[in-house]
């Protein structure tokens, strides 16, 4: 599993010198990202290198699990009542039926929250400082983290695991 470490750097140039240094420590191309006010980003840093995520995919994770289970519940409940006439796979369609909902609903609801990165370093992104964003495994991050602050990169208080690795 993968973990996300941000460093603060002062501007767009001192981040783009700082993400060769952190592939030279193992952190992959597509395991580094920028973010940094909208007008630094429209005018300065390379599409392939925004990171514009949203809480859209872990939303909908967390609602498929939620509505999965309440809708077994839900059919397995049906199934104890015998006037209803559930079957086994009545309750396992009815458990199907809510995971999908749970899903597209808590993905719509993601979909508006902002990135925890971008919320949690406000203040660092709206004074023009640009953050490096990079994922990692355990073996690597360490290394990166030396180096990157090696080169000027400032970490920031922010350890938390990355989606779907």
């Amino acid at each position: 599993m993968k973990s996300r470490r941000v460093f603060s750097t002062p501007d767009v140039a001192s981040a783009s010198a700082a993400i060769p240094v952190a592939r030279a420590t193992g952190i992959l191309d597509e395991d580094i990202s920028l973010i940094a006010r909208s007008d630094i980003q429209l005018d300065a840093i390379p599409e392939h290198r925004k990171d514009a995520s949203s809480d859209f995919v872990p939303a909908a994770l967390r609602g498929m699990v939620g509505g999965g289970g309440a809708g077994l519940l839900a059919g397995l409940i049906a199934i104890a009542v015998p006037p209803i006439g559930i079957t086994l796979a009545g309750a396992g369609a009815m458990g199907i039926a809510g995971a999908l909902v749970g899903g597209w609903a808590s993905a719509l609801a993601g979909s508006a929250a902002p990135d925890p990165v971008r919320k949690a370093f406000e203040r660092e992104i709206e004074a023009g400082r640009v953050l490096l964003v990079i994922d990692g495994t355990d073996d690597v991050l360490p290394r990166a983290e030396a180096a990157l602050t090696a080169a000027g990169a400032t970490l920031l208080p922010f350890d938390a695991p990355t989606v779907m690795t």
